[in-house]
């Protein structure tokens, strides 16, 4: 601001003692808030999908190798495999056609 010809420059803003402990408080708030939100869907995230798992019947000719390679694509040849026999719980490498086979969620 200019006054009769002289600059007249504003001293920059400042807090009081409560001012600046209003802002800390609400900064601390907003904190927790998002924290919690991020504890939260952090936590449903290692809860497995509601309903039954996916499954599939296995076809005349198709081993272990071929189901996983067709239905777990993403999973590197013996990894989804050895996924398939956890899952459902077999000892060996046979399956025979009409079995069902649990997939993981997201296959």
């Amino acid at each position: 601001m200019v006054t009769n010809g002289v600059r007249h420059v504003e001293p920059p803003l400042r807090l009081t003692r409560r001012g600046r402990a209003v802002v800390l408080g609400f900064l601390v708030l907003l904190a927790s808030l998002a924290s919690a939100v991020l504890f939260t869907t952090a936590s449903r995230a290692d809860e497995p999908p509601a309903g039954p798992p996916p499954t599939i019947v296995v076809r005349p000719g198709d081993t272990l190798w071929d189901v996983a390679a067709r239905e777990l694509p993403g999973r590197h040849g013996q990894a989804g495999v050895d996924e398939l026999r956890r899952l459902n719980g077999l000892s060996g490498y046979g399956v025979h056609p009409g079995d069902v086979l649990i997939l993981p969620y997201g296959s």
